[in-house]
């Protein structure tokens, strides 16, 4: 059975492998001081172009939403998402066990704008309520789609205007950037308070690194991440893997590969006459498909089945990988192309 269930089905790519078979028994000192994790940090900084970045790599993308979110908010304080967030569906209620609310927008793309945000702010009487302190999205979003510069420029403004932090969820950031053609990674340090930077999903073996860009956030975050269970004392596992995705471009060309695999299939859903769920530029897409076609492809494909659209019809889930061969892709379409014709 060929896989599209998810970007992690796969080990890492060779190159970290040998990276950490290479560094095997070189001694270094733990939790994330060591010189491979400080390697990473200041590669990253450069692509930032922010030399003060606070950098901090764990293992998974939950852990980095739910140190970030207690660390940020106060007891009295809430996160507002869009309805298909991450942290307000598919996180067990990380969030809401440390005691903070989630508070959502219903949005058609996933994405939110100010004017998204703005109801949320209105409470009454003062006191009563929480009071909304972090705006979370993702980029790109749990249904594909992708922020623009434009798009988040503008709610960067508004929530600096309004007294709000702009925390960017990058599981698949570097899929959103690798189909962007103006975004850049700068440009996320510059628009956001915080972000994390997924590796789990583009070719580590598993792990994040947060960035925290904001100067008053940084003071003593190590300390969340020690409460927590998430200051790992082999940082080095870390740290090797992202100085290895950082050189050279391989982390974004890795990503780039995964959009293209997903995107080749897109083209013949649409060919074929289908509709996508949703506007997606990277490696997941929603076909639209009837279910007796779907079905059959259950029979040599894993996926997810993401949403019923009518009685006849269902939205289902691919997502490709930095792995994808391409052979399995047209295995893919060479299926659906002969199922859609029975």
């Amino acid at each position: 059975m060929i896989l599209f269930t998810n970007d992690y089905t796969e080990g890492c790519h060779p190159a970290i492998l040998e990276a950490l078979t290479r560094t095997n028994l070189s001694q270094q000192v733990g939790y994330g001081f060591d010189e491979f994790s400080t390697q990473a940090i200041e590669l990253l900084r450069s692509q930032l172009e922010n030399p003060a970045a606070d950098v901090h790599f764990v293992h998974g993308g939950t852990i980095a939403n739910l140190l970030v979110l207690n660390a940020f908010l106060k007891s009295y304080e809430s996160v507002i998402a869009a309805q298909t967030g991450h942290i307000f569906v598919h996180e067990a209620g990380a969030i809401e066990a440390t005691g903070h609310k989630i508070e959502v927008a219903a949005t058609p793309d996933g994405k939110l704008r100010p004017e998204d945000v703005a109801p949320l702010l209105q409470k009454s009487p003062p006191y009563h309520t929480v009071k909304p302190r972090v705006v979370y999205i993702s980029n790109s979003t749990e249904i594909g789609t992708t922020y623009t510069k434009d798009e988040l420029t503008a709610l960067s403004e508004y929530c600096r205007a309004n007294g709000l932090l702009l925390y960017l969820d990058g599981a698949r950031l570097p899929m959103a950037l690798a189909a962007s053609t103006n975004l850049t990674l700068a440009d996320i340090g510059r628009l956001t308070d915080a972000f994390y930077l997924g590796g789990t999903k583009c070719g580590a073996l598993l792990g994040e690194a947060i960035v925290i860009n904001n100067p008053a956030l940084q003071p003593d975050f190590k300390y969340h991440l020690k409460q927590r269970g998430a200051l790992l004392a082999k940082g080095r596992v870390l740290g090797v893997q992202f100085a290895t995705l950082l050189q050279d471009g391989l982390l974004f060309e890795l990503a780039a590969h995964a959009n293209a695999m997903a995107q080749k299939i897109a083209r013949v859903v649409q060919e074929l006459g289908y509709h996508l769920l949703t506007v997606s530029e990277t490696n997941q897409i929603f076909p639209i498909l009837p279910n007796t076609v779907i079905d059959q492809l259950k029979g040599e494909f894993g996926f997810y089945v993401w949403k019923q659209v009518d009685a006849q019809q269902s939205a289902i889930r691919l997502i490709t990988s930095w792995a994808t061969p391409a052979h399995a892709v047209d295995q893919f379409i060479e299926a659906l192309r002969t199922y859609s014709r029975a």
